[in-house]
């Protein structure tokens, strides 16, 4: 009886919380081919070459995320960029929502701001090499936070990617940022495609990264998957060495998929993670304005989810297996936006293909995640992870390198890696 009445009253709180936000817009189904023009092009296709009628159109659309599994190295391929460049500049929050007290905390800081009483901070910043109609999405963001020095004497170089949820604002998850920077690791804050100052100014909400649209959702996740993978790069050229990524929510399947198609990201934690792209959508409370769309077009669940295939975890789950990870996933028990059984999926898979994973399970949902108490549990899987699997890495690393050092050809690469290192 008490289980069934903290049930109750857990998915009371996790509609509640869901459904607080009015700002949620509902925009026609679109099929979007011109977001993938360049996979038309290899398939000898045009976007301009529209299909005559809705199914002609959909059976195109399945095709190129068939297409688009098959040749993923080539899909989220990308040109190294070229302009990677810190800038100092103040804090914003740029908040997705217009509640009241998420309003007066903005206000607050641009009153810090205006007082001097906010300190400048170092972003990382370049150009996507996925381009989009929106100058100020491709200006790839992420708030930079090294590790102090003192705390990385002694052990390789090592850094995290950090992915928030959907439409967070430019401080959340900051806070695991500084945490990470306690234990020796440096972190890099992303902004996603399409959130915080790569919002473009038309949207209120982070709204193009998960859409109706069907083709501008695709090319939402290859953007991120890229930018991920070129903040490796850049981490690799200030001398760090190794490298993990913690995504949240939609920030786990960009996370995921990013980690599937880059073997540099060792250390995984996926903080709620479901296996169908298009099945969460469908579920989800907090994308029923998007679900609505697409019922309003005649679109069904089962369609859907082939219709978003190439940006669903489960086509790469054979291929994350391949490579040698340590994975977190944390999911939760109350979840009505990832539902408990899609993310069971994501255990029964990995426990069937070998992966190296720890599961923990939250007593919540997927938004009350964030409230208390359930934000110092979160925090405290994910922190405690981290921590132990960079230290089981640095250990490994100084094992071999003594072996390393033993013969001549060690002591040889030793000294060229030192060489390049210090270049």
């Amino acid at each position: 009886m008490l289980r069934n009445w903290y049930a109750r009253w857990m998915y009371a709180w996790e509609t509640e919380l869901t459904t607080r936000d009015e700002n949620r817009v509902v925009r026609p189904m679109e099929w979007g081919f011109e977001w993938l023009e360049d996979v038309l092009r290899k398939r000898g296709q045009s976007p301009a070459q529209m299909p005559p009628g809705p199914v002609a159109a959909e059976q195109r659309m399945v095709a190129l995320n068939e297409w688009i599994v098959r040749n993923s190295d080539s899909f989220f391929s990308y040109a190294p960029p070229t302009d990677y460049r810190l800038e100092m500049r103040l804090p914003e929050l740029f908040p997705t929502n217009v509640r009241p007290e998420t309003l007066a905390q903005d206000a607050k800081l641009k009153a810090q701001a205006a007082a001097g009483k906010l300190k400048p901070a170092p972003f990382l910043r370049f150009t996507s090499p996925v381009r989009t109609p929106y100058p100020e999405n491709d200006l790839v963001n992420a708030r930079w936070y090294p590790a102090p020095v003192e705390k990385q004497a002694g052990k390789p170089k090592q850094a995290m990617i950090v992915m928030p949820q959907w439409n967070a604002d430019a401080f959340s998850h900051n806070a695991l940022c500084s945490l990470f920077n306690r234990f020796g690791i440096s972190a890099l804050r992303l902004s996603k495609p399409y959130h915080d100052i790569r919002r473009p100014a038309e949207l209120e909400r982070s709204d193009y990264a998960v859409s109706s649209n069907i083709g501008r959702t695709i090319s939402a996740l290859r953007q991120a998957v890229v930018d991920i993978r070129c903040c490796v790069d850049w981490l690799e050229a200030q001398g760090y060495e190794q490298f993990g990524i913690l995504g949240t929510s939609l920030g786990s399947c960009y996370a995921f998929i990013a980690s599937a198609h880059d073997e540099r990201l060792y250390v995984n934690a996926f903080n709620h993670a479901s296996t169908s792209f298009g099945d969460v959508v469908w579920t989800g409370q907090s994308t029923r304005h998007i679900r609505k769309a697409f019922e309003d077009a005649g679109m069904t669940q089962q369609r859907l989810h082939r219709l978003w295939s190439s940006i669903s975890p489960v086509s790469y789950m054979e291929r994350f297996a391949s490579m040698s990870k340590k994975v977190l996933v944390i999911h939760a028990t109350y979840d009505l936006t990832f539902l408990r059984e899609y993310s069971i999926e994501v255990l029964r898979s990995f426990s069937e293909l070998g992966v190296d994973f720890v599961s923990k399970v939250l007593p919540c949902g997927h938004y009350t995640t964030g409230e208390t108490p359930f934000k110092f549990l979160d925090g405290w899987y994910m922190g405690s992870f981290v921590y132990q699997a960079f230290r089981g890495l640095a250990g490994s690393y100084a094992a071999h390198g003594a072996e390393r050092q033993k013969s001549p050809s060690g002591q040889k690469q030793a000294s060229m890696e030192k060489e390049l290192i210090s270049r």
